[in-house]
């Protein structure tokens, strides 16, 4: 399984548009190779060098298996046309929000894209927490890619 953003390369930066720096949208993703049984797919975006503790930028849950990947600008509505529904990011928003660090280092931000073998039936809205406790023991696979991002120093 393999999950890639065309507009960001593997460990490279997160180009400027979809951080707050920008126009804060969502990346475009495509996967492939999924695990035979999928039935559908989770992600979730998080930046693990927050000065919080892992910050959660994007909760997003019950995408169909048929779908190749996502476009750029995903709608941050509670659910979109395909069925999927997004879950609340650290933001206290429903949908992506992208890198808005502190001045200093460049973060990591890990998409994290998991196979499973049925929806999760969560309602929109869910957390982190609950998506990945209603993963539990579904999971037939995970895959993720790494961008980074910084503000630099004052």
């Amino acid at each position: 399984m393999k999950v890639h953003s065309p507009a960001i390369p593997p460990g490279g930066t997160i180009p400027r548009r979809f951080t707050c720096d920008g126009e804060d949208l969502s990346p475009p993703l495509v996967w492939e190779e999924l695990p035979a049984g999928t039935r559908s797919l989770s992600l979730i975006a998080d930046d693990p060098d927050a000065p919080g503790g892992t910050f959660v930028h994007w909760v997003l849950y019950d995408l169909p298996a048929t779908l190749a990947g996502l476009p750029e600008g995903v709608p941050a509505g509670a659910q979109l046309p395909s069925g999927a529904r997004h879950g609340r990011n650290d933001f206290g928003t429903l949908g992506y929000r992208g890198p808005c660090p502190p001045r200093g280092n460049p973060h990591r931000y890990y998409f994290r894209l998991y196979a499973l073998d049925r929806p999760t039936g969560l309602a929109a809205g869910a957390s982190r927490t609950q998506l990945e406790r209603a993963m539990q023991g579904h999971i037939l696979g995970q895959a993720e890619f790494m961008g980074r991002y910084g503000r630099g120093t004052r």
